[in-house]
């Protein structure tokens, strides 16, 4: 019996999805729109122009579920504010069109959980109290990063918000967002800003710290 083939070609391969992480600084630019008309959320470039991450709230009721997506719209993190837990957020890893429990976490399966702390009358003369982050390392390890937020001053005197964000453990800065300027200092809008991520530290998580910091602030 003779072989039937199809005509067509066979479809290109899929790119490969976004390393997790590098060996190399990386510095991304996040444009605090989305895609989506009319839509909330945020767009994220690589230093060669390319979308790599990308999230499309379509309203501030949705800002209790986030949805972490490459650039084709494949979720990669999903990001839950607990209702019965003031301050609190979680991040899933997302797999196979679910969302996938870490058995090492614990009860809740997070792969990390932020916790704000309250706000009181006694922060208001002083700055905030850090924002914490713990999850567990890929080789299992308890760690924990706080969000260190203020401000600088920037070109023209104009005070400009930035993050840090700090291994607990160490004291060093594993990455920071600020606003991005030209190379002439001129800054680009309150919507525009540069992440920085130090070597072998995971890009998913650090993103989705940011994304929790742009909830809490109401910026997304």
């Amino acid at each position: 019996m003779a072989r039937v083939y199809s005509s067509f070609p066979p479809p290109p391969p899929s790119p490969p999805p976004p390393s997790s992480t590098s060996e190399q600084r990386k510095v991304f630019t996040l444009w605090m729109k989305s895609l989506v008309l009319n839509g909330r959320g945020c767009t994220v470039y690589d230093s060669t122009g390319s979308i790599v991450y990308r999230v499309d709230n379509y309203g501030s009721s949705c800002s209790d579920n986030v949805y972490l997506m490459d650039l084709r719209g494949k979720i990669v993190l999903n990001i839950l504010k607990k209702k019965l837990a003031f301050g609190k957020w979680e991040g899933y890893k997302w797999s196979g069109g679910e969302r996938q429990r870490d058995a090492a976490s614990g009860a809740g399966g997070a792969w990390f959980t932020v916790t704000r702390p309250c706000s009181s009358i006694l922060f208001q003369r002083r700055r905030r109290p850090s924002s914490t982050c713990e999850f567990r390392s890929d080789g299992g390890r308890a760690m924990r990063y706080k969000m260190d937020d203020g401000c600088c001053c920037c070109t023209g005197g104009k005070q400009q918000a930035w993050c840090r964000i700090v291994d607990d453990a160490t004291g060093g800065v594993v990455a920071e967002v600020k606003g991005k300027t030209t190379a002439g200092g001129v800054a680009l809008g309150d919507d525009v800003l540069t992440l920085t991520v130090e070597p072998n530290v995971d890009h998913a998580l650090i993103m989705g710290m940011v994304l929790v910091y742009g909830l809490m602030n109401h910026t997304m």
